[in-house]
């Protein structure tokens, strides 16, 4: 069974950046989807970023258009969410997901937030004013 392990989430100050790093464990990145997604407490799971793995196509919510950069590096079967000019409002728990590239699109993973075979467990991200 595959996992996704995530690190590298923390506590900055804002204006502040962080690296996300999300490695797979079981399977490899190729013919898959990844991505970011946030949680607030309380609310729904939200896509922050998604990337096809084989093309490097990617998608970015507008609230981290600019800000966010995700990336992979399939040799290391590993995404990372580079996030720049970290805002108090980007306090959450981000969770790294993975669908099959041939069942959804960068777009569609994040945007409807389905199709997702695997979850990873959650880091949180703390920016303080």
């Amino acid at each position: 069974q595959g996992q996704l392990v995530e690190s590298g989430g923390g506590l900055v100050q804002s204006g502040g950046s962080l690296r996300l790093s999300c490695r797979t464990n079981g399977f490899t990145t190729d013919n898959y989807v990844m991505g970011w997604f946030r949680q607030y407490p309380g609310k729904e799971r939200e896509g922050v970023s998604c990337i096809n793995t084989s093309d490097g196509s990617a998608y970015s919510a507008d609230s981290v258009k600019g800000r966010f950069t995700i990336s992979r590096d399939n040799a290391k079967n590993t995404v990372y969410l580079q996030m720049n000019s970290l805002k108090p409002e980007d306090t959450a728990e981000y969770y790294c997901a993975a669908g099959i590239s041939w069942i959804t699109t960068e777009q569609d993973m994040c945007r409807k937030v389905e199709q997702i075979s695997y979850w990873g467990q959650g880091t949180q991200v703390t920016v303080s004013a």
